[in-house]
Parts: structure tokens; C-alpha cells; sequence
């Protein structure tokens, strides 16, 4: 029987562009880029594209409907949101169970 293995996928995050630096080299799958400005997303693109990796950037932290036009505008592959939970309204209902038989 052949058996299906998942590939192994490695992300690292990372929240300084020395971080970014000292990890970039080691080449893993994504790197996760944590609460990064505008700016410091352009310039991990910017060094990832210089150095011709395939590596695959994510931009997380404080990523909202009204930010993520400017970020995806930065070139990462990857956008994290948290705001679909953080911000979602929602209701909390209790149902009881009532066993008429034991009444």
C-alpha cells in the first residue's frame, strides 16, 4: 500500500529586518514577517528579491480591512488576518437537554 506523505513545509517568523537578515539564508519555506511597517515589508521584499530566493514572505500584525490593500501592494505572497476574528460579532447560545422520560 503506498502511503501518502505531506510535505514538509518550514516557516519562520520573524519581527525585526535583522532578524529578517539572519535567517533569510537558511532558506525555509515561508518567512513570517510580525507586525512590520509599510516599509520594512518593501525592503524584506526588496532583499529576498536581490537575493533570488524562492523563499515566500507573510505579512501578520495588525493587518485590517482598511491595511490590506497596502500591504498585498508590498509584494508578499501572504497576508495573515487576525481581524476576522478579533473584530467578528457573534452570540453565544446554551441549549439544555431535558429527558422528559425522567420527570
Amino acid at each position: 500500500m503506498d502511503h501518502l506523505v505531506a510535505p514538509t513545509m518550514v516557516e519562520i517568523e520573524v519581527d525585526s529586518l535583522e532578524q529578517f537578515r539572519d535567517v533569510i539564508s537558511t532558506t525555509p519555506d515561508i518567512i513570517l514577517l510580525d507586525n512590520f511597517s509599510l516599509d520594512d515589508l518593501r525592503e524584506a521584499v526588496a532583499i529576498r528579491d536581490q537575493q533570488n530566493s524562492a523563499v515566500e514572505l507573510e505579512a501578520s500584525g495588525n493587518v485590517t480591512i482598511d491595511t490590506i490593500g497596502d500591504i498585498a501592494k508590498t509584494g508578499v505572497e501572504r497576508i495573515s488576518s487576525g481581524a476576522l476574528t478579533h473584530q467578528a460579532t457573534w452570540l453565544d447560545l446554551g441549549f439544555d437537554w431535558f429527558d422528559q422520560s425522567l420527570s
